[in-house]
């Protein structure tokens, strides 16, 4: 029930607070009227627009209720504005014919900007990808380190930055509601080659397996990559934690990776399902395809749920 009602509220209207875990900066709060072709998407953000099904359902509720959640925007030196939160918004309005948003103008720095567009699409979003996730920390993690002073230089110095009194990674976590270790897995994700980054993104490799062949040097996941499109496979874990090892050792070769990833264990295992044995599991009318996303949602769920036992299981060990 509650997720019914979640999913019937998705474009109720959201306060200043809602968005931003803060109180709405006065003087006095009320927006204005911005013309759309005067806005200008935000550089480099790291999330994905809308997909079909949802932007329509965006437009449908414009088309009825209006614009009920003002987007945030800040100003430019030649008249135009840059959004900071609500590009889906601008866009449905678009595709709905309407010329004007209400908006509010917040005049804030680069960092300041980043901070408060990651923290309104992490909030809002109700799913993301790892690979979103992973860019928006590591903007975020850039944008704290420089309002600290200390620009970040490695992921293994982010944990040495420190901002009033807290590193940027513990900062992060505490606002985003992931444990310290999370964060800096997500992080690691960014160290993959734009073809793997792709493929975490497709879901064709897990996230724990990505993980761990991050750790590789370029050249040797671009045979990873290679030798995943060729096969037509993806890593286990195991296997990739193998290659990380081989790669720390300075053992790791071009034909130790082909090994690894086609001999020492099996390619792809095949699970099946009879139909009639899952379908009471599911509402009356429920295609095969739906149970299967349904599926890969609940051991998503699962998965995470896990790796928040592992990481809690090894600070516990320390």
């Amino acid at each position: 029930m509650e997720e019914t009602e979640s999913k019937k509220d998705r474009f109720k209207p959201l306060t200043y607070e809602d968005m931003y875990g803060v109180e709405e900066p006065e003087p006095d709060g009320r927006p204005l009227e911005l013309d759309i072709d005067t806005l200008l998407p935000f550089p480099n953000q790291p999330f994905h627009p809308y997909k079909e099904e949802e932007m329509e359902k965006m437009v449908e509720s414009i088309k009825e209720n209006g614009v009920i959640s003002p987007i945030v925007v800040r100003p430019k030196d030649d008249g135009a504005y840059e959004i900071i939160s609500g590009h889906n918004r601008v866009e449905a309005c678009r595709l709905a014919g309407i010329m004007k948003i209400p908006s509010f103008i917040r005049e804030v720095d680069d960092d300041t900007a980043v901070i408060l567009m990651v923290d309104s699409n992490l909030r809002q979003r109700e799913e993301l990808s790892d690979m979103e996730k992973a860019r928006a920390y590591e903007m975020k993690i850039n944008a704290l380190n420089r309002r600290a002073g200390r620009p970040l230089k490695n992921y293994s110095q982010v944990g040495n930055n420190f901002y009033k009194g807290k590193t940027s990674i513990e900062i992060l976590g505490e606002q985003s509601g992931e444990s310290k270790n999370t964060v800096h897995r997500y992080l690691r994700l960014n160290k993959l080659i734009p073809s793997l980054q792709n493929a975490v993104e497709e879901k064709r490799i897990s996230f724990n397996p990505a993980v761990a062949i991050s750790h590789l040097d370029p050249a040797d996941q671009a045979i990873v990559q290679e030798v995943m499109e060729r096969e037509e496979i993806a890593p286990s874990l195991s296997q990739a934690q193998k290659l990380k090892q081989l790669s720390k050792e300075g053992k790791i070769t071009d034909q130790r990776i082909v090994e690894v990833l086609t001999i020492e264990k099996p390619m792809y295992e095949t699970i099946t399902f009879r139909f009639n044995t899952i379908e009471k599991f599911f509402p009356a009318g429920t295609t095969g395809k739906q149970m299967e996303q349904k599926i890969y949602e609940w051991m998503e769920q699962y998965r995470r749920k896990w790796q928040a036992r592992e990481e809690i299981s090894q600070e516990q060990e320390r």
